[in-house]
């Protein structure tokens, strides 16, 4: 048996490896779930969201974005990236960011720093109360 790959061979292989590598940064982490909540409902404890940084939740099968740009400051994000559809993440460097294509998205006001995206994150309605983050 011939242990040798031709280079057709190898180059399909090499193909369906990254594609599955590319697969894998755009495919869903598992993130806590929310359904069936109504308006002035909690979804999340605001001490889940860290300050300059942000919690990724489920909300009825809709992933959103819970940040605190800010001690006490608390906005929210439809995680869908407007460029193609892949899922937004929290950065390391406090931007909102999509695995997929780069794009980037500030913290604060959900527009975009870094595209190919030239559409900002859609806002989610919440509001804070005492030491939880609600449904607006």
């Amino acid at each position: 048996m011939d242990a040798c790959l031709s280079r057709r061979s190898l180059l399909a292989a090499g193909g369906a490896g990254l594609g599955a590598l590319a697969l894998g940064a755009c495919a869903g982490i598992p993130v806590p779930e929310v359904d069936g909540v109504a308006p002035g409902g909690r979804i999340a404890a605001l001490a889940d969201v860290p300050v300059g940084g942000a919690y990724q939740l489920a909300v009825d099968g809709r992933r959103v974005l819970i940040a605190q740009p800010t001690a006490g400051t608390v906005v929210a994000y439809d995680a869908t990236c407007p460029h193609q559809g892949c899922t937004v993440r929290a950065g390391e460097d406090g931007a909102l960011v999509c695995p997929c294509h780069g794009s980037a998205f500030d913290l604060a006001t959900g527009d975009v720093l870094q595209g190919p995206a030239v559409e900002p994150l859609a806002p989610f309605a919440v509001t804070v109360s005492g030491a939880d983050v609600l449904l607006a």
